[in-house]
């Protein structure tokens, strides 16, 4: 990105900034007395280009933004959604015309006893401004070292930004300049491998090594298949797979809300009727996410928070809502209390041993459609993904076929850990149904004794 492109993204971003603070001051000043309001602002400014078979199927740029308010009166709450313009006259009309609405709704709707009104007095401002390509250099960056490959996927970078304001004088604002490329390598049998690089600096030397990794896994899949009949297996999950475990502790997993309805996996942890690992320790770390730390209530996290150390569960995650409700002290969790900046600490198994301390077992790149199958006791039920192996005496001898595998996260992070890697890897969050999407997993690798496979 040349200096010009990147001052005219800040001057664009600081325009946003500016127009936001604008809105918020004259709803502040339009809202009586009696009423509470929260403004947030959620938007990006984005280049996507879409690739299949080593050539641009489909490229454009998006910039797109949405406000959403909500005015609290009396225990009773009303909330709309309307688009951001970037133009302070525009948007103060679409505004001024759901706050009038919205007024004249929330006194006729019913009483919620555990709505948070906001009253804290924190600010903040993040702004990272990092260096993507140039929408005209993606293509021939992209391409130019994977001509020969049937290379297929998405990039997205450029600008994401979240703003936050009320009616107690709260104000935030995060942005953030970043890209992923997510991306696949078909051979002509139509096997896959999968890779994914992202961050706010583009590395040309990275993305060339996992090209060439992908590489190195593609060859191999062109060995015959072994299969792979139902049971137990000594395992290797790659940090991508790990990485989708680490999802499900945000669905019914570590939130307060869950733990208390008793629709949580981990209910038996608190308990004290089930145990992880020592070796397993799990911690919110907001030190490098790429994640604003306020929620949605204008509160700011903790830089870090430990939830499972050494195998206890030491902290749920609390929103003001849940503490409200069930008499417990807040950790400023998101609203829906899900991980937001999810760590899992490294271990012991050097990157070199990985195979040699599998011997003998199966090698796992990545999995999919992850769901519970006995959520009170949390066992997690998918599919292994694109390049997985079996290995024999410490090498790997041939692909599999992809199998479900049907596991207690009370196994696989408890008696059945028998070491994670001593690095980390990132693994960013590629989705981009609604918008670009915030946050990324850091994660080690694992192997685990007896991991169950039933087709």
């Amino acid at each position: 990105m040349t200096d010009a492109v990147a001052a005219t993204i800040a001057e664009k971003v600081s325009l946003k900034e500016i127009i936001f603070g604008q809105l918020a001051d004259r709803v502040a000043a339009n809202v009586p007395t009696a009423t509470h309001f929260t403004l947030t602002l959620s938007g990006e400014d984005s280049q996507f280009s879409r690739f299949n078979r080593a050539r641009v199927r489909q490229t454009g740029q998006v910039s797109d933004g949405n406000l959403t308010l909500t005015v609290m009166q009396s225990e009773r709450t009303a909330a709309a959604t309307l688009p951001f313009v970037g133009d302070f006259e525009a948007d103060w009309s679409l505004l001024k015309t759901a706050l009038a609405d919205l007024q004249t709704m929330v006194p006729q709707l019913p009483v919620d006893p555990f709505v948070v009104l906001p009253t804290g007095t924190a600010t903040s401002r993040t702004v990272n401004h990092g260096q993507v390509l140039a929408t005209d250099a993606i293509a021939a960056t992209l391409l130019s070292p994977v001509q020969s490959l049937d290379f297929t996927g998405i990039y997205a970078g450029g600008l994401i930004f979240r703003g936050y304001a009320d009616s107690a004088g709260q104000r935030h604002w995060f942005e953030g300049t970043n890209y992923s490329l997510d991306f696949s390598l078909f051979d002509d049998q139509n096997r896959a491998v999968k890779g994914t690089v992202a961050g706010s600096q583009w590395q040309q030397a990275t993305f060339l090594d996992k090209i060439d990794q992908a590489k190195q896994q593609l060859a191999m899949l062109g060995r015959p298949a072994k299969t792979i009949e139902r049971g137990q297996y000594r395992t290797y999950l790659a940090p991508a797979a790990v990485a989708e475990l680490l999802h499900m502790f945000s669905w019914g997993g570590v939130g307060e809300a869950d733990l208390q309805q008793g629709n949580s996996a981990f209910g038996l942890l608190r308990q004290g009727q089930r145990q992880l690992s020592p070796k397993f320790t799990l911690q919110e770390n907001f030190q490098q996410a790429n994640v604003p730390r306020f929620n949605a209530y204008g509160e700011v996290a903790p830089m870090q928070l430990p939830v499972i150390q050494q195998g206890q569960l030491v902290n749920s995650l609390v929103s003001s809502r849940s503490a409200k409700e069930y008499q417990v002290t807040s950790n400023y969790a998101s609203r829906g209390e899900h991980l937001r900046a999810p760590e899992i600490l490294a271990g012991s198994l050097g990157e070199n041993k990985i195979l040699t301390a599998l011997d003998r077992g199966l090698y796992l790149s990545n999995l999919h459609y992850l769901n519970w199958s006995d959520h009170p006791n949390g066992r997690v039920t998918g599919m292994t993904r694109y390049a997985c192996f079996w290995v024999e005496r410490g090498e790997i001898v041939a692909p599999i076929d992809n199998l479900r595998f049907d596991e207690s996260l009370y196994h696989c992070f408890g008696e059945g850990l028998v070491d994670l890697t001593d690095c980390q890897e990132t693994i960013p969050n590629t989705d981009t149904y609604d918008q670009r999407s915030l946050g990324d997993s850091r994660v080690p690798g694992m192997l685990v004794d007896e991991f169950t496979y039933t087709l």
